[in-house]
């Protein structure tokens, strides 16, 4: 059975799974896609190169920048050397689950 979302509920905060490709030919979060497990992760892709940290500052910057939120409210919580990565917002769980949703609905086919 397939997840419904690439986001989920944590501690003060959500998670979001995410599948970044970076030295892409441009920024762009292309909404989410099914893993080979069965789970949803969010496709991100941008320009950045994946060295010295690079690729993940600009993930960040590119998450909060689509997501209007304070990019200090965006860490990553696991996967800095890997393509599948983990974010962590910061913030009130319900509330940044309904936006997070409501996002997705709008962007998703």
């Amino acid at each position: 059975m397939a997840a419904a979302s690439p986001f989920r509920p944590a501690h003060a905060g959500v998670s979001v799974a995410v599948r970044l490709t970076p030295k892409a030919a441009r920024d762009a979060v292309e909404g989410p896609r099914p893993t080979a497990d069965g789970s949803l992760r969010l496709v991100v892709k941008v320009t950045a190169a994946p060295e010295r940290g690079k690729a993940n500052q600009a993930l960040l910057r590119l998450l909060a920048r689509t997501w209007h939120l304070p990019a200090s409210r965006l860490a990553l919580a696991a996967g800095a050397s890997d393509r599948n990565k983990t974010v962590r917002l910061a913030g009130a769980p319900a509330a940044l689950m309904a936006k997070l949703e409501a996002w997705l609905a709008a962007v998703a086919p």
